[in-house]
């Protein structure tokens, strides 16, 4: 099965997310199809907290891939902010 989820990056205690379509198969921080945005959790000041490629994830779930839960908050909050 198709995923989208959160592969961790970053040094220790600065956590940097990349929002990856992978298949379920793989390993978390290992291969993956593509990458649809990024998630930066310690963001502060002027940082990007949050960059979402929501043409590709929608097409990416027409398709049949499945969001993990936190990737759906993330998606949730980002639009949320963009309203």
């Amino acid at each position: 099965m198709v995923v989208i989820r959160l592969a961790r990056g970053g040094s220790k205690k600065r956590p940097f997310y990349k929002l990856v379509v992978a298949d379920q198969r793989y390993s978390s921080t290992g291969r993956f199809i593509e990458q649809v945005g990024f998630y930066n959790p310690v963001a502060s000041g002027a940082e990007e907290k949050v960059r979402i490629d929501q043409a590709r994830v929608d097409h990416w779930v027409a398709q049949g891939a499945q969001m993990s839960t936190r990737v759906k908050n993330v998606v949730k909050q980002s639009q949320a902010a963009q309203a």
